[in-house]
């Protein structure tokens, strides 16, 4: 049923990856319980059995009494949780005088071999060897020095019961005490007086407390917070156990892996995980690997047996299949161990087991293949999964698995919660897919990527996204038409204008900050500084710019400007392909068959981003960028000038269809000559039908004016718009803003407010409240222009 089930969900999840634009090898896909993997399994364990690594024995374990099985130690999660804290007599022996005792686990007191004390507390010194006698059982202890015990918590005076505590089972071994089981498998209490026999742990607290009271040993109760280990599957309480379990001897493991890192064979992006991944492995105890569970991975050791099936006093073997004859006494009856594997076991060998390594140690794809280059993971299983993988790599093929990883956040939604399904707050991405369409879906990820940060994701986000990729069509679209009425392209581009000179050197400033983005992994950069240059510069200033040229009736004059926007819209498809492969592989395609591109065919992921920039700089860009650094200030004035007049015709309501005519003072000959050079750019994106330079200009009546850089700029107006309505409008507007600072203010003194009111929520109004003014402030600048 498990296997049927299995190839429908992991069909789906294929389906979904596929959905997703996953660039995987789908002629590789491997699952973890397939007949391949099993067997890397199972060699991967005789392996580690037959050096004497892994052992099977007693010690305290993580027992989840839900799950019915063993967990690691970092298969338990922690959480701050309200308890009680009772404070117990203990009485000495042959004394009326008594120790008190403090303790979240009254129920444990019959497991106690010990009450320990800081051997540096004053309160404590002249008692330490004393006998005390157990509450309730009247059994006999001692108190004992250990200086893990924290002389601030409780009294200073705690039991010890290292049968179901990890730090009292340290402190027994350390001072060579006994162990008391008094709680089974089952959460159900043994080996304690009849009245409490087979109460579940909770029960047994109610009324080992209960009799505490009864019997005066009870002195008070607290509040307490404590922390508190769940599973992480099925978030039931922890109950620490003593077992018999197989583990796994990480001493040298963990050396080799701490080894790679420090000897920079490994490296963590951002570098700051490093350092608790060492140490994470500096403190790694032995690893418990069996599971009590149906499905996994079952361990491969067999037992050999009498003819009644009970095993004999022969050593356990660890064979690949079930061995036929005894070493040790020639019986030829055996049974497997019932115990699977924990399924980070199997997964640490996945960087050598997706190869085949248990069939063949030797093969090509695993020879080819690894060490693969980079892990990208989130920090969740940072411990349960990339460290485990560097410690098989080592050991199974005396190299690291990989030599970069990529640590990324958990998505949130937009208020930071963790996405769950009890919150109702669960993003699904094929739903996101169907309404945004994927490559908005990845863009949008893509862009909050901070390394190592959690990921605040909302609607919006996918909206944006899809805008972007909206832009990316129809700004392709137009060049992809406008290539069609030339006959072919220049082979080498020769930049004339401002523009070209200008778009070729902020291209090849966005080439190399986006390369080397990518190769530090930080895919949120590489994303801002797609849009940004897409969008604000390319398609926003040179597209609009170009189709000045575009519409000219000059064959070659045409052909320039499309060689130029062909060519660097080719580069940025590449730069874009990682992100967004549906669109640009789209583009692509219609590019190379129904343009005269040159080399345009294939798939535009086929080069390395970094080939882009160095085939720009080893041809005649490299020696033509010296002359264009001084471009970006020339375009930066003129694009100035143009932003000033369409805000100014924005703020004064002029419709894009009206052509004004524009006086202009410009007093330094070199800006002068500058704006009448691209006077045609200023016209045709402002909106102006006629530029007149003049150096002693009287302000017409009704008449916009700018000031800046230098110069200053007349818009004349008169009988373009109704000077009263316009007046009318402007102080209506005053009144409204004037209304919404009024409210705001009131809003931000009233405490109560500031108080409750969430963060985001504040920020809003603050804004609301500056907009209203800088609003009134630029209303009052327009009125002037009235008189």
């Amino acid at each position: 049923k498990i296997w049927e089930w299995k190839k429908e969900t992991g069909n789906i999840i294929l389906g979904q990856l596929k959905k997703l634009g996953c660039g995987l090898d789908w002629d590789r896909v491997a699952f973890t319980m397939d007949k391949s993997r099993s067997k890397s399994v199972k060699k991967a364990f005789i392996c580690l059995f037959d050096k004497g690594l892994i052992y099977r024995g007693k010690k305290l374990v993580n027992w989840c009494l839900k799950c019915g099985t063993a967990l690691s130690d970092i298969e338990v999660e922690y959480k701050n949780e309200k308890r009680s804290l009772w404070y117990i007599k203990y009485p000495l022996k042959s004394s009326d005088e008594y120790l008190v005792v403090a303790t979240t686990r009254p129920e444990t007191v019959f497991g106690d071999v010990a009450v320990a004390v800081n051997p540096e507390d004053e309160r404590y010194k002249k008692l330490i060897g004393k006998i005390v006698k157990l509450p309730l059982v009247n059994r006999e202890i001692k108190v004992i020095p250990d200086y893990i015990v924290d002389k601030f918590f409780g009294t200073g005076a705690v039991k010890i019961t290292p049968a179901h505590d990890a730090i009292d089972n340290q402190i027994a071994r350390r001072n060579n005490l006994g162990f008391i089981e008094i709680i089974n498998t089952s959460g159900k209490m043994m080996n304690v007086p009849l009245r409490y026999q087979n109460l579940t742990v909770e029960e047994a607290k109610i009324e080992v407390v209960e009799d505490l009271k009864a019997m005066g040993f009870l002195i008070k109760v607290e509040d307490y917070i404590c922390s508190l280990g769940r599973c992480y599957r099925c978030y039931t309480k922890i109950e620490p156990l003593m077992s018999e379990q197989w583990f796994l001897s990480v001493g040298e493991l963990s050396k080799k892996a701490i080894d790679a890192t420090n000897h920079g064979r490994i490296f963590f992006h951002p570098k700051s995980w490093e350092k608790s991944y060492v140490l994470w492995l500096e403190n790694l105890k032995d690893w418990c690997i069996s599971r009590q569970i149906w499905w996994g991975h079952r361990i491969p050791v067999y037992y050999c047996v009498d003819k009644k099936g009970n095993k004999t006093n022969c050593k356990p073997v660890a064979s690949l299949d079930k061995p036929t004859k005894c070493c040790y006494c020639s019986s030829k009856n055996f049974t497997q161990d019932e115990d699977v594997l924990d399924t980070w076991f199997s997964s640490a060998l996945w960087p050598i087991s997706v190869f085949d390594w248990g069939e063949n140690e030797n093969n090509e794809d695993l020879k080819y293949f690894y060490p693969t280059s980079v892990l990208a993971t989130g920090h969740e299983i940072l411990y349960l999964w990339v460290a485990r993988m560097v410690q098989f790599g080592l050991e199974f093929m005396n190299n690291i698995p990989y030599n970069d990883v990529l640590i990324h956040g958990i998505v949130r939604d937009k208020q930071g919660k963790k996405m769950s399904k009890s919150l109702g707050n669960v993003v699904d991405p094929i739903v996101v897919i169907e309404q945004y369409g994927t490559d908005a879906l990845r863009f949008a990820l893509s862009k909050i990527a901070v390394q190592g940060r959690d990921m605040q994701i909302s609607e919006k986000s996918f909206l944006v996204s899809r805008n972007f990729a909206n832009k990316i069509w129809n700004a392709s679209r137009f060049i992809v038409i406008n290539l069609k009425n030339v006959d072919k392209l220049n082979d080498d581009i020769h930049p004339i204008e401002l523009a070209d000179q200008w778009i070729i050197t902020e291209f090849i400033d966005f080439i190399s900050k986006t390369v080397s983005a990518y190769e530090s992994y930080n895919v949120d950069i590489v994303a801002r500084n797609l849009y940004d240059f897409f969008w604000k510069k390319y398609c926003d200033w040179y597209i609009e710019l170009s189709k000045i040229r575009i519409s000219s009736t000059d064959l070659n004059v045409r052909r320039q400007v499309l060689s130029i926007l062909s060519y660097i819209l080719k580069s940025i498809l590449k730069l874009m392909s990682p992100i967004m492969p549906f669109i640009t592989s789209e583009i692509w395609e219609i590019l190379s068959k129904n343009t005269p591109i040159k080399h345009v065919g294939g798939n535009c992921t086929a080069n390395n981003p970094k080939t882009i920039i160095d085939n720009l700089l080893e041809g005649n860009f490299n020696a033509l960028l010296c002359g264009y650094k001084c471009s970006i200030e020339k375009m930066n004035f003129i694009q100035d000038i143009i932003i000033r007049i369409r805000t100014l015709r924005n703020e004064m309501n002029i419709s894009p269809e009206i052509q004004l005519g524009a006086l202009f003072s410009v007093l330094n000959n070199d800006k002068r000559e500058l704006i009448k050079a691209n006077e045609n750019y200023v016209k045709r994106l402002a909106k102006i039908s006629t530029i007149k330079f003049e150096i002693n200009i009287v302000r017409p009546k009704n008449s916009a004016f700018i000031i800046g850089d230098g110069i200053e700029i007349f818009l004349p107006l008169e009988g373009l718009i109704d000077i009263n309505k316009e007046k009318a409008r402007l102080i209506k507007e005053i009144v409204l803003a004037k209304q919404e600072i009024k409210a705001t203010s009131f809003k931000l003194q009233n405490e109560k407010f500031v108080q409750r009111a969430p963060k985001s929520e504040i920020e809003k109004v603050k804004m609301r409240f500056s907009e209203a003014k800088l609003k009134i402030e630029k209303i009052n600048e327009n009125l002037k222009i009235f008189g």
